[in-house]
C-alpha cells in the first residue's frame, strides 16, 4: 500500500476542491499546471457550482467521482476547507494538500486548536495532511505540479537533479527561480506550510529517496522532529547526496516572524548549528548562499583535502586568489621541484611558477598552455583542488580551447576546479563545457571551500555514525539546585576528577582542611541558593594561615545571611595552577535533547563566549575537533615556544559528561567552570548542577 508520503510525491490522481475557471485564482492555477507539465495521472475538479472548468469536466463533490483520488487539493477558505478535509477523510482519500489558510500561523489559540482537531480526525481516518497555509507540492519529474506559484510560469520548469522542500512557499520557489536563471534543473520544489502533520522534515526524507536527486536543498523555520531530519540525512549520506539547509530564526526578531507566519516555534540556534553540523547537514546563511554553489555539487566531485592550486593570466588574480584562499581555510602549498621544473619546460622565463602559478599574457600566443600545464600540477601532492581565473580575454584569445581543456581536465582527474571569469562572453565558454564559472576569485573560491567542508563534514557524521537523535527528557519533577559541594561529590562518582576539597560547617573544620590540604587554599561559601558565588564575594583565594581562612569563613557565613541564602558551610579546596581555565557544561534541550558545551571557561565566558556544543553520544576525537574550531585553539596548541596542552583528561571528561546526560534522566544541566587543564592539574574546580528533586542524587 502507498503511503502519504508516496502520493505527496507522486500521486497516482488528484481531486481540487475549489477548482477554477480563473488559472489566476488558487483553486485555477494547480488545473493548468497539471494540463500545461504533463501530468499523466486522473485530474478531478470538483466544484458543485459549474459544470465545467478549464475544458475538463467537474463533480460537485468527492462523493461523485468513480474513485477516491489519492490527492485532494483543498484551495476553499475558512470552515468549508475543514468540512473538505473530513469529506476526503471520509472518502479515502490518502492526502490532502490544504493551501487554506487562517490556522495555526494566525494570532491566538483558535485557530491553533482548529488545526489540532482536524488532523486528528484526518489520522483517525488513515489521512495525511500537508499543511494548511501551503503553496503545494511540485514534482518536475512526473508533471504532478499541485500549486499555485506564479514561479512556475516565470521561470519555465525543466527536470533536473535538484530537490527543495520547504515549509515557506515563497522559499520553495525562489530558490527555484534563482537554479532555473542558471539553467540548472529542478526536480522537486515542495512546500509544507504549517506543518501540521506532515513536516518539512519527513518529506525531506522522501525527496532524499528520489534517484533522480543529487543535491537537496531546505529553507526551516523550526526543526520539531529532528528524529525525522536526521533520517533524511542518514538516506542522502547513502546516497552520496549533500544536503544544505537554511535555517531562519538566528535572532528574536526572526524567531516571532516565523512564529507569525507559519506557526513554528523557534529552536535555540547554536543547538541547530550543532544538530546539522552532527548529520553533515551544511547550514547557508542566506538564499543566495543556499544555491550560490549548487554547479559545483553537481560535478559530483568528491574532494581528497584543502590544497589549492591557483592559475591565472593574471598576477592580480594570483594574489586575490590566495587571500580568498587562506581566508577560507584552503592552503596554497608550494609545488614540488619536479613539478615546477616541468612547467618551466612549457612556460616563459618570466611567468611564476610556485603556487599560485601566474601564466602571464603568454596564454595569447599559445592557447594550448592550459591544456599543457594542467596535467603536470595534477601529479603534485599539493593539488587537491584548482582555481582557474580568466580576468580578461577576449580578441586574440583561444578563449573556446582555455574551457574545453579545463572541462576536460576536470573529467579525467575528477579533482574539483572551479573558474572565476568576469567576462559574460569568457564565462559563456566556460559554462558550455561544464565548467563551474563564478564573476570573482572569491566567490569561486567560497563554492569549492565550501564543497570540500561540507564533504568533510559528511565524512565525520559518516565516522560516527550519527543515529537517531537522543531526545532523553528530564524525569518530571521539581528541579532543584545542589550545592557545590553536593555537585562536586556526584561529578566525582560519574568519573570526572574534581580538586580535592572538604566541605566544612565549623571554623575548626575548616582550619583542619587547611592542615590537610597543605599549601594554598581557596575557601568558598557553599548554598543551595545561589549559583554564581563572586557576585556575593563568597570566592576567597591563596589563602595561607589559619587566620586567613577564619576571616573568610566569618565573611562567606554574613554574605549569605545579607543574601537571604542557606549557609551549607564552607567548601576549603587546595589551590590548583594548571595552564588554561576550561568550561564544560550539558543541559536538555526540548527537542534535541542533551546538548554538552566545551570550550574556553573563566571568569568572562559569558561575555566573550568561545564555545562549541556537541550532541552526545560522541568521543574524545569529536572533542578535539569541536576545541580546533575555537578561537582559543592556537593558544591550546602551543604558541610562543609554549607545547601544546595536554586535553585527554578533559576530552574524557566532557565524553564521561556526554554519558552521563543520556544515562541519568535526574540531571537537567550541569556547569563545570572552570575545568583546569595542563601542568597535570587536569580536573573540575567548581562546579553547579541543577536536578529534579526528591530522586535521590
Amino acid at each position: 500500500m502507498r503511503s502519504g508520503l508516496d502520493v505527496a510525491l507522486n500521486p497516482r490522481s488528484i481531486a481540487v476542491i475549489g477548482a477554477s475557471e480563473n488559472p489566476n485564482k488558487i483553486g485555477g492555477r494547480p488545473l493548468l499546471y497539471l494540463s500545461r507539465f504533463g501530468y499523466r495521472g486522473k485530474v478531478y475538479p470538483i466544484n458543485p457550482k459549474r459544470a465545467e472548468v478549464q475544458g475538463l469536466t467537474t463533480s460537485p463533490s468527492l462523493l461523485d467521482l468513480p474513485e477516491a483520488p489519492e490527492m485532494a487539493i483543498i484551495a476553499v477558505p475558512g470552515a468549508a476547507a475543514v468540512e473538505a478535509l473530513d469529506a476526503c477523510g471520509k472518502s479515502g482519500v490518502k492526502l490532502a494538500l490544504m493551501m487554506s489558510s487562517g490556522f495555526g500561523e494566525t494570532e491566538g489559540e483558535d485557530g491553533a486548536a482548529r488545526q489540532k482537531d482536524m488532523v486528528a480526525r484526518a489520522r483517525a481516518q488513515g489521512m495525511r495532511v500537508v499543511g494548511p497555509n501551503s503553496q503545494g507540492l511540485a514534482n518536475f519529474g512526473t508533471g504532478a505540479i499541485a500549486s499555485f506559484s506564479t514561479m512556475f510560469i516565470e521561470a519555465e520548469p525543466k527536470d533536473g537533479p535538484v530537490g527543495i522542500v520547504s515549509q515557506s512557499g515563497a522559499m520553495s520557489v525562489v530558490p527555484y527561480g534563482l537554479l532555473r536563471g542558471r539553467g540548472i534543473g529542478v526536480r522537486h520544489a515542495h512546500a509544507t506550510g504549517n506543518d501540521c502533520d506532515v513536516t518539512v522534515c519527513e518529506l525531506a526524507m522522501a525527496v532524499a529517496e528520489d534517484p533522480g536527486v543529487q543535491l537537496l536543498l531546505l529553507y526551516l523555520e523550526s526543526i520539531p522532529d529532528p528524529e525525522h531530519l536526521a533520517e533524511a540525512a542518514r538516506i542522502a549520506r547513502r546516497r552520496g547526496v549533500p544536503v544544505i539547509a537554511l535555517k531562519s530564526g538566528r535572532t528574536a526578531a526572526g524567531q516571532a516572524a516565523a512564529r507569525s507566519h507559519t506557526g513554528a516555534l523557534a529552536n535555540e540556534d547554536t543547538v541547530v548549528d550543532a544538530f546539522l553540523e552532527e548529520h553533515g547537514i551544511w547550514r547557508a546563511k542566506d538564499t543566495s548562499d543556499l544555491v550560490m554553489a549548487a554547479e559545483v555539487y553537481l560535478k559530483g566531485w568528491k574532494p581528497e583535502g584543502r590544497r589549492l592550486v591557483a592559475i591565472s593570466n593574471s598576477g592580480a588574480t594570483c594574489v586575490l586568489a590566495a587571500d580568498a584562499a587562506t581566508a577560507r581555510g584552503l592552503s596554497l602549498e608550494p609545488l614540488a621541484p619536479e613539478t615546477r621544473e616541468g612547467l618551466g619546460a612549457i612556460l616563459p622565463s618570466f611567468a611564476a611558477t610556485r603556487n599560485p602559478v601566474d601564466i602571464t599574457a603568454a596564454l595569447l600566443t599559445n592557447s594550448r598552455l592550459f591544456s599543457e600545464i594542467l596535467p603536470v600540477i595534477a601529479k603534485d601532492k599539493a593539488a587537491d583542488a584548482f582555481f582557474v581565473g580568466v580576468p580578461v580575454a577576449g580578441a586574440g584569445y583561444d578563449v573556446d580551447a582555455f574551457a574545453r581543456d579545463t572541462a576536460a581536465f576536470a573529467e579525467a582527474t575528477g579533482k574539483p576546479v572551479v573558474v572565476a571569469a568576469p567576462q559574460p562572453s569568457v564565462a559563456a565558454r566556460f559554462k558550455a563545457h561544464g565548467a563551474p564559472v563564478f564573476t570573482g576569485e572569491a566567490e569561486a573560491i567560497q563554492a569549492l571551500s565550501q564543497l570540500i567542508g561540507h564533504h568533510e563534514l559528511m565524512d565525520r557524521a559518516e565516522r560516527r555514525q550519527a543515529g537517531p537523535v537522543a531526545n532523553v527528557p528530564a524525569r518530571a519533577g521539581e528541579t532543584i539546585l545542589l550545592n557545590e559541594a553536593e555537585s562536586l561529590d556526584f561529578l566525582r562518582t560519574s568519573g570526572i576528577p574534581v580538586v580535592p576539597h572538604r566541605l566544612c560547617r565549623t571554623p575548626k573544620e575548616a582550619l583542619a582542611a587547611l592542615a590537610e590540604l597543605k599549601g594554598p587554599v581557596a575557601v568558598k561559601g557553599c548554598s543551595r541558593d545561589v549559583a554564581h558565588k563572586s557576585e556575593l564575594g563568597l570566592v576567597h583565594l591563596g589563602l595561607t594561615t589559619p587566620d586567613e581562612v577564619e576571616n573568610a569563613f566569618a565573611a562567606c557565613r554574613q554574605a549569605l545571611e545579607n543574601a537571604n541564602a542557606s549557609f551549607d558551610g564552607v567548601i576549603v579546596s587546595r589551590m590548583v595552577r594548571g595552564r588554561r581555565e576550561m568550561l564544560l557544561g550539558a543541559h536538555r534541550d526540548t527537542v534535541f535533547g542533551p546538548v554538552v558545551v566545551v570550550g574556553e571557561g573563566g571568569k568572562y565566558v559569558e561575555a566573550l563566549p568561545d564555545v562549541a556544543l556537541l550532541l552526545p553520544p560522541f568521543d574524545q576525537r569529536d572533542v578535539r575537533e569541536a576545541l580546533a574550531r575555537l578561537r582559543i585553539a592556537p593558544v591550546l596548541a602551543g604558541t610562543r615556544g609554549e607545547s601544546p596542552v595536554n586535553l585527554d583528561t578533559y576530552c574524557d571528561a566532557a565524553v564521561a559528561v556526554g554519558a552521563l546526560m543520556r544515562a541519568d534522566d535526574r540531571i537537567v544541566s550541569l556547569d563545570i567552570n572552570p575545568f583546569m587543564v595542563g601542568e597535570g592539574a587536569d580536573m573540575a574546580l567548581d562546579a553547579v548542577v541543577f536536578a529534579v528533586a526528591r530522586t535521590g542524587l
